[in-house]
């Protein structure tokens, strides 16, 4: 996600059987949690171009929030060829960030401005503004209520009717230090996934973390440090940032901010 150093900074091999299905693993009682690999099952192209905050999938196609004041858009994208099918540009003084598909809308945040926007998933018509407190950072759904995280180890659940915070969620790591700095959210049976942003700096380079969202508890971590070195090395904000699961067919898919390849992947243990 952003800038945060010092308070301002920019934030958002071979297929193994057993991906996203082992989402309901719980943490030992010794303290710690379980740590998961990846396997490459493809790579798919992705516009270098797009400082991704925000991806779901629906429906055979990507939808992505690109990030960056004057540059931020919502997206359709095939996922194929990365072709850009449809695309809404937000205006030059939002910096747009995470979004969540339900009930035939799109939920899109901004970063600083405390105001949102809902689309026609179809048209990407905009149907209304709607506000929050504090920053904007990711979101996700679990068909029901929305999650929003804003930044810090708190995930506020959502009335997606009148965007009313109806509870919090406070995760914390494994020795108990709150998990700050939630980005990029994704529910995948259960549980919410998400990305930390510049999670290097508590040891764990483009980690996902896998969050319990009754308790907050941290199931575990994937490491996906390495995926693609050739992204991630050629600025120090193409963080990891962006987790679509399609869960008709039981795949996942990530990429990163600038990233010129979207990774449908497996988990390994």
């Amino acid at each position: 996600m952003f800038l945060f150093l010092a308070m301002i900074t920019f934030s958002c091999g071979s297929a193994s059987d057993n991906g996203p299905s082992v989402v309901n693993s719980a943490p030992s009682n010794s303290g710690t949690v379980p740590r998961y690999g990846y396997d490459i099952v493809k790579s798919y192209p992705h516009d270098g171009n797009a400082f991704t905050q925000g991806l779901v999938y629906m429906d055979g196609f990507l939808y992505e929030s690109t990030g960056q004041y004057g540059e931020s858009s919502l997206r359709k994208v095939e996922i194929e060829t990365g072709k850009v099918l449809q695309k809404k540009d937000v205006a030059r003084d939002f910096f747009a960030e995470g979004i969540a598909i339900l009930n035939g809308k799109i939920f899109q945040l901004t970063w600083r401005s405390g105001v949102g926007f809902e689309y026609d998933l179809k048209d990407f018509k905009l149907l209304r503004e709607f506000r929050y407190s504090g920053e904007g950072w990711g979101l996700t759904t679990d068909g029901q209520m929305l999650y929003q995280s804003d930044g810090t180890h708190v995930i506020r659940v959502i009335n997606p009717e009148n965007y009313e915070t109806v509870k919090t969620i406070v995760v914390k790591m494994e020795d108990g230090r709150p998990l700050m700095s939630i980005n990029e959210l994704e529910w995948v049976k259960g549980e919410i996934w998400a990305n930390v942003w510049h999670s290097e700096r508590i040891g764990k380079p483009n980690h996902i973390a896998r969050i319990d969202p009754a308790s907050g508890k941290l199931l575990g971590w994937i490491d996906l440090s390495g995926i693609s070195p050739e992204d991630s090395a050629r600025d120090s904000e193409n963080t990891l940032n962006g987790i679509a699961y399609d869960a008709k067919d039981d795949r996942l898919f990530v990429t990163g901010k600038n990233w010129k390849k979207l990774f449908e992947i497996k988990l390994t243990k």
